[in-house]
């Protein structure tokens, strides 16, 4: 017997701006077709054209009326973020919804950014904060909705404050969670920042549990030749519906947090089920290493400094 997939129902979003990062693939991919489909104009930001053209193609299979258009960006280079926020403010379109989805886990060896940076948290977090910095007058033109995608990881470890970037020991599975806490700081920061200062954006936070998506699998581009052991497991379980989800439920948590009337800013919104790991999506405890507005306050303080991006830029 089929098991029954939990789902949302996505409110009408005709006439609203959406932009996914990460949307050529897996949860980002299915972000968007549930966005394009409930009537929004969906901005893919990606880093291979081909794969972007074949997203919109299989969209566009499944919903042949979506309204989807491509930009070039790579989370990995700072100019490419300037690049695109130089090309969205010129089209000078109010922005209602941004999902930060786009994100890079556990390369097996150190990498680097093109600016310098610990592949991980140079484009989990760094690459969004600059993004958010780039696309701020958009963003409160449209009273944007920020959703930003962490992990469980982000339950787990901690920033490595005296060596951001992993240069004196690397752990790819502790730079991802410190890219993933850093990420979450920033998006709750965002919110407060914003309701003091009247920006208009409401900025919430989601994961999607453990489902079987590209982060784990096979990516050369990486240092990884071939899948993990733990994606070929996780493939195992979720095909078998053991405590795992699948890319399908995995992305609700995102949708939820971007577009339902009662989800709220300064919340984390993740699958209900046992160890958050999969089910119904809900709001969920703000993980305990989350919680610190002092915490926030540095994320924030530092990301401005390394990236040279200023979120206050053209607030009164």
């Amino acid at each position: 017997m089929a098991r029954s997939r939990p789902d949302i129902t996505v409110p009408d979003l005709s006439g609203k701006i959406a932009v996914v990062t990460g949307a050529s693939d897996g949860v980002g991919l299915g972000l968007a077709g549930r966005l394009a489909a409930a009537g929004a104009e969906v901005v893919m930001p990606v880093r291979n054209q081909r794969k972007g053209e074949a997203a919109i193609a299989r969209i566009k299979q499944q919903h042949p009326g979506a309204t989807l258009s491509l930009r070039h960006l790579d989370l990995s280079s700072l100019a490419s973020v300037a690049a695109l926020g130089a090309t969205l403010r010129a089209e000078n379109r109010p922005i209602h919804i941004l999902i930060n989805n786009a994100g890079v886990m556990t390369p097996p060896d150190r990498q680097r950014t093109a600016d310098g940076f610990e592949l991980q948290f140079g484009s989990n977090h760094l690459g969004h904060f600059a993004l958010v910095a780039e696309l701020l007058p958009l963003l409160r033109a449209g009273r944007a909705r920020v959703t930003s995608q962490i992990s469980v990881a982000a339950n787990e470890n901690a920033i490595n404050w005296d060596d951001l970037n992993w240069e004196r020991s690397y752990s790819g599975r502790r730079a991802y969670s410190q890219s993933k806490i850093a990420f979450g700081l920033f998006g709750l920061e965002l919110d407060r920042r914003s309701r003091a200062g009247g920006w208009g954006i409401t900025s919430n936070l989601a994961h999607p549990g453990v489902a079987p998506t590209n982060l784990l699998a096979a990516r050369p581009e990486v240092g990884r030749a071939k899948d993990t052991a733990g994606v070929r497991l996780i493939r195992v379980l979720s095909r078998l519906g053991i405590l795992l989800g699948t890319v399908e439920t995995a992305l609700l948590p995102a949708l939820l947090a971007a577009t339902s009337p009662d989800a709220r800013g300064g919340r984390l919104y993740g699958p209900s089920g046992l160890g958050h790991l999969s089910g119904a999506p809900a709001e969920q405890e703000i993980y305990s290493r989350l919680r610190s507005h002092d915490d926030a306050r540095r994320v924030w303080e530092i990301s401005e400094e390394l990236t040279g991006a200023s979120l206050s830029v053209g607030i009164n």
